[in-house]
């Protein structure tokens, strides 16, 4: 479809009172609903309408002439009033039209005008067509027979914006009397005018309604710059109607003596304080018997006092309600507490396209402020990446992304991004009409942290140093000491004031602070003088994490520990910065031996190299901590295929414990050495024969474990050595003694081999099996190199079976799996010893299998195999 540029007319409908109806009238409300689909479908295609999106009830549509908008709707209405609804249902659809020109986004419109036509929409009742000033001016001269205007006057629409005058369609034949609009000028308020568009929130906003029709205080929480006056404001503007009396919005960041409340109270209201009556009873009286809502902006400061006062309203006053933002709640009777949460962005790792990306809030949101600031910044292909960074640096922060924007005057969207991955300093200051706590995230942020008493100011600066949350048990070790208030109960008080946020979908307690929070605090530890220190701990703490988790990557708990890992990935890069930065060459190596796995199993190889290299050219002498940071960094290379500098590695480590009288360790290298040599097939007899010694050292020591791997390795050997009978006994042998061990990670890559072995014997149902289970093993760990090679395993039982669309499709898969993650061990440890399967595609038909085959993530792609060995 393609869609029109420059100025269109946008159109909504929606129709009243569906959900009663819905309710009332069942299933003939289903069949209703079909046929007004079907008469505003037909309205919008015999006037060159197109239709861009259907919500429930509710359309929007786009026209590049307004007079065919203006057609489209009187046509709908007229169809809408002579069609015969099923028994007992009459449908009545409002439908609003506004004139503007909007960034058009892939398939999708954004900008001040589309949300200003939704409102016009919304302002109708049910048979009525509205029409906006821009509208009009473009129709008046020009509708045709049937259709005529009728001036509404002035009204301040819902969306907050600057009074305009409004028109109705009127259609000849169609009822056109209509109770007046619903706009803000129907209910006493004092609501502010905004001058910019209220972004997304759609779902905040529906269930601030929901829960405010059930309590009579609404609190909403939040840190700085997240948004909850602007959504408070939009949630009194959305809830008018239901207030006849009055919505008053009462801004309360000026005082800091909750005394002070009752006379802004009055103030705002435009009461007189008569004689000697004080404030507070003036307003009571007032409120006393109106359905009114107040909304109280920005209350953090006068807690604990100001929520006395409130109570106080509320109990004197039975129809009041209140709407409350704040950083923490109140903590008072009938409080419904509703948490502001940042705005949605996607997900880096799996960005959409460009059309999908806008339906995100936080680029939406990006995007149209950008517009705003430079009216030829368009949002493309190429800058869609960093606008989703951007976002997701800003943690999807309303006001920082507003800040953000506004940089696009001198920076392009990736040469922003690129500045923020280092400071977010950047930013600067918005606009200069709001208050100073919100021109700038240190302002905002400082709002909150002056409110703190000293040993919460010093917890707050020490939790900074943890990146992307920290579960209880870290935060105690390194927060705790020398404050003056109990770890727990510290971070719990920072929870309540918006400056952490709990993270509620985990097994464990956890806690989050925002990176713009972080990022100021961290500041405020550098100048405490405590940095150093705090440091330390931080990385000691996740030393002792990686150490504890170390023994359980292999058994039936791996993928416990591995998330519980992957959770705290950015904690451990944290570490490892700090340890290599400041010298700790122990901790830093104990750090690496501990961790590895966690990069070989979730498919980060390529950090891990980088990470050990580095640690290796650390000063140290011959230690126990070296060897196993050496080992660390051999099973990278070797998961990389890289087999020269594994097997050097191996080689120094080796003879580090032939010196040494550890006769496990001692057998563990001679192990591990015997697999570069092995796999690259560059001396199998000698690979062989170092695994004969580990073997025997083994058995020695009762390590049934130990025995696995080995026969494992010799199982390797024997087919490496097309000895595949030999090689099948001695890895049925690895394959039950993993099971009785409970190894999972062994007992994967004996089935792996095993498969292999089979497929060479032409036993192709029992490969297909022995994959299917070592798939089931490595996916429900999401043990991303075990995934990738089991793929390539797939394929070349499809291959075998003569399916070579599927061969083609997941071999690309495990190829884009390799690319991505660096577990290149996969080209060389398959039976197609690194083949490139792309020269086996002859047709488009396997081009097309090919091209799907790469886009697949790991996870799709092994799903895919599990359905095809299925």
């Amino acid at each position: 479809m393609t869609l029109p540029s420059g100025t269109v007319t946008f159109l909504f409908t929606d129709i009243e009172g569906s959900t009663r109806l819905m309710q009332e009238v069942g299933d003939r409300y289903v069949r209703a609903q079909t046929d007004h689909h079907d008469l505003l479908r037909a309205a919008f295609s015999g006037k060159r309408g197109r239709e861009l999106r259907t919500e429930g009830d509710s359309f929007f549509a786009v026209f590049e002439s307004a007079v065919d908008a203006c057609g489209a709707a009187g046509a709908a209405q007229a169809a809408f009033a002579e069609h015969e609804w099923p028994d007992g249902v009459t449908l009545r659809v409002r439908i609003g039209l506004h004139t503007g020109e909007a960034p058009l986004v892939g398939n999708e419109y954004i900008g001040l005008d589309v949300h200003h036509a939704a409102r016009v929409a919304a302002s109708a009742h049910g048979g009525q067509v509205v029409i906006s000033e821009t509208t009009r001016a473009l129709v008046e001269e020009h509708l045709p027979e049937g259709l005529s205007l009728r001036d509404l006057g002035t009204h301040r629409l819902k969306d907050l914006a600057r009074p305009e005058r409004l028109y109705q369609l009127v259609i000849a034949g169609v009822p056109d009397q209509f109770p007046s609009l619903r706009t803000l000028d129907s209910t006493p308020n004092n609501l502010p005018t905004q001058l910019t568009s209220f972004i997304g929130r759609d779902h905040d906003v529906a269930e601030a309604r929901r829960l405010l029709r059930g309590t009579r205080l609404l609190t909403l929480t939040g840190p700085g710059g997240i948004g909850k006056t602007r959504l408070s404001l939009q949630l009194g503007a959305d809830v008018v109607q239901e207030f006849p009396d009055g919505v008053f919005f009462v801004a309360l960041s000026a005082i800091r003596d909750a005394e002070l409340i009752p006379s802004v109270l009055s103030e705002v209201l435009g009461l007189q304080v008569a004689g000697n009556k004080m404030p507070l009873d003036t307003v009571v009286e007032f409120l006393r018997g109106k359905s009114l809502l107040l909304i109280l902006d920005n209350f953090e400061q006068l807690l604990p006092d100001g929520a006395a006062v409130v109570s106080d309203l509320l109990h004197a006053a039975p129809q009041l309600k209140t709407v409350v933002s704040s950083r923490a709640v109140l903590r008072i009777y009938g409080e419904q507490e509703l948490p502001v949460q940042p705005l949605r962005m996607p997900d880096l790792r799996a960005l959409p396209s460009l059309a999908a990306l806008s339906q995100y809030e936080a680029v939406r949101l990006f995007i149209e402020r950008a517009v705003a600031v430079k009216p030829d910044f368009q949002a493309t292909n190429e800058n869609a990446p960093a606008i989703a960074g951007i976002c997701e640096r800003v943690d999807g922060l309303p006001l920082a992304i507003e800040l953000a924007a506004a940089r696009v005057k001198l920076f392009t969207a990736q040469a922003l991004l690129g500045r923020l991955e280092t400071t977010l300093k950047v930013l600067g200051a918005g606009s200069r009409d709001l208050p100073g706590r919100q021109q700038t995230l240190a302002g905002a942020i400082a709002w909150s942290y002056d409110l703190l008493d000293d040993s919460l100011k010093r917890l707050f600066q020490r939790f900074s140093v943890f990146a992307r949350g920290a579960n209880l048990e870290q935060a105690e070790a390194v927060c705790g000491g020398d404050l003056g208030v109990d770890v727990l109960s510290g971070l719990d008080e920072l929870a309540d004031q918006s400056l952490l946020r709990r993270m509620p979908d985990f097994e464990e307690p956890r806690l989050l602070m925002l990176q713009v929070v972080r990022e100021y605090a961290a500041d405020r530890l550098e100048e405490s003088g405590e940095a150093a220190g705090i440091r330390d701990r931080h990385a000691a703490a996740y030393e002792e994490l990686a150490e504890t988790a170390a023994p359980h990557l292999f058994g039936a708990d791996r993928k416990i520990w591995l998330d519980r890992l992957e959770r705290d990935h950015d904690n451990f890069r944290a570490a490892f910065d700090w340890s290599i930065a400041g010298g700790n060459t122990e901790r830093a190596m104990c750090l690496g031996a501990a961790f590895w796995r966690f990069w070989q199993m979730r498919g980060h190889l390529r950090e891990g190299r980088a990470r050990m290299e580095a640690i290796l050219a650390m000063p140290s002498g011959a230690t126990d901590d070296r060897a196993r940071a050496v080992e660390a960094a051999a099973g990278i290379a070797y998961w990389q295929a890289d087999m020269e500098t594994s097997q050097r590695w191996y080689e120094e480590n080796l003879a580090f414990f032939r010196a040494s009288a550890d006769k496990r360790k001692l057998a563990d290298a001679l192990y591990n050495t015997s697999f570069p040599m092995l796999v690259a097939k560059i001396d199998i007899t000698k690979a062989l024969a170092l695994v004969n010694e580990a073997l025997a050292i083994f058995r020695e020591l009762g390590d049934a474990e130990g025995v696995a791997r080995t026969q494992w390795a010799i199982g390797n050997a024997l087919y490496f050595n097309d000895r595949n009978p030999e090689a099948a006994v001695a890895l049925d042998e690895a394959i039950e003694l993993n099971r009785k061990q409970g190894n999972r990670f062994g007992l994967g890559w004996a089935l792996h081999t095993r498969a292999l072995v089979a497929l060479k014997l032409g036993d192709t149902a029992r490969a297909r099996q022995w994959i299917r289970q070592g798939i089931e093993i490595f996916g429900e760990a999401q043990d991303v190199s075990g995934m990738t090679i089991f793929l390539d395993d797939t394929a070349s039982v499809a291959e075998q079976v003569h399916d070579m669309p599927a061969a083609i499709r997941l071999s690309a898969a495990a190829l884009a799996s390799r690319n991505r993650t660096g577990t290149d061990l996969a080209g060389l440890a398959g039976l197609n010893d690194g083949r490139d399967w792309h020269d086996s595609v002859t047709t488009q038909d396997e081009e097309e299998e090919w091209k799907k085959g790469t886009n697949m993530t790991v996870q799709e792609a092994t799903a895919d195999a599990l359905r095809w060995l299925a």
